[in-house]
């Protein structure tokens, strides 16, 4: 058979394959979420995140070794705190858990560039993201408390913060809290088209974060909507965001796409507890193999068009482009 264009040509050898990749990855675009928890010496096991823990300050060493030998330099810290009350006080104290860290990591691990959650549904004690008016969440209210979160995490030395709050108005409150609080050279990446998913379930028993009653579906964006998504990273950007986020990843890659084609800023793409979780349990059982799949998530992420890579597996993708298996 006469055939000019031979597709296989190119797909002959390993290295061959390598180097005709459309879609390129660096351990430098992923980022791993750690738990911090208020306390010494522990290291809790998460039991629906197999693999992941709950570390106290002191025993943060373990994770941060094992990270910069995979070749991940970049962490986003999530804190449990000792106690909670209804406006989240935890949440923005000087010796708070997250302030804590971040001088921990500062001066013990300072190649880590340090991110930070912003939120208050870790530190309420109903679980809600926002401050409570009855029961339902008063938006503008929240505001104020989001700005102090991120202030404080700037002043104990975080190097980027993203909030995760979906208040609308929170990145213009946040930028112009940092930049009158001298911190205008910080970045935010904002949380910007954060879906109400179900896959969002192991996270809320990693941090202790579920709503006591009710849920987000009020400031949480519904997976019907598309388009929502692109309006909510380009208001973002408009209020001072730097870079934008689609959560979750595997189930949004084509919110992901659209919003790399409309937005003019780097997309992080969250690929949530949930879609850990699920690879986790069928490799389990077999019906997957566990690095494939992996491996395989992750370049369909940056294929739809993400920059950043948040991600659970961030160690184990980064030994998979050390190894040219990706990248």
């Amino acid at each position: 058979m006469e055939l000019h264009h031979r597709p296989r040509r190119l797909r002959g050898t390993a290295g061959l394959r390598r180097m005709v990749r459309e879609t390129r990855l660096s351990p430098e675009a992923l980022i791993y979420p750690v738990f911090v928890k208020t306390g010494t010496n522990i290291q809790e096991p998460i039991r629906s995140m197999e693999g992941h823990y709950r570390y106290s300050v002191d025993r943060l060493g373990v994770i941060f070794d094992e990270l910069l030998s995979a070749g991940v330099t970049k962490v986003l810290f999530f804190g449990i705190p000792a106690g909670k009350d209804a406006e989240g006080s935890a949440a923005y104290q000087r010796e708070g858990i997250i302030p804590m860290a971040l001088r921990y990591t500062a001066q013990r691990y300072p190649e880590l560039f340090r991110i930070t959650d912003v939120c208050l549904c870790a530190y309420t004690n109903h679980g809600h993201c926002g401050i409570l008016a009855g029961d339902q969440v008063d938006n503008d209210a929240t505001l104020p408390y989001l700005a102090k979160i991120a202030r404080s995490h700037a002043q104990a030395g975080a190097q980027m913060v993203a909030p995760s709050d979906m208040m609308d108005g929170r990145v213009g409150a946040i930028r112009t809290a940092l930049d009158e609080g001298g911190y205008s050279g910080l970045p935010i990446m904002a949380y910007s088209a954060k879906y109400c998913s179900a896959f969002y379930g192991p996270f809320r028993e990693a941090a202790d974060s579920a709503p006591t009653s009710g849920d987000r579906k009020t400031y949480q964006m519904d997976y019907h909507n598309q388009q929502e998504g692109v309006r909510a990273a380009l208001r973002d950007i408009k209020e001072g965001a730097d870079i934008v986020m689609v959560k979750p990843a595997l189930p949004y890659l084509d919110v992901i796409q659209k919003v790399t084609e409309q937005v003019d800023a780097p997309v992080a793409a969250y690929s949530v507890s949930g879609e850990y979780a699920m690879i986790k349990a069928a490799a389990r059982e077999g019906f997957i193999n566990e690095e494939e799949a992996v491996l395989e998530s992750a370049v369909s992420v940056f294929r739809a068009g993400a920059s950043v890579l948040i991600s659970y597996f961030a160690p184990e993708i980064a030994q998979g482009i050390a190894q040219g298996r990706i990248g």
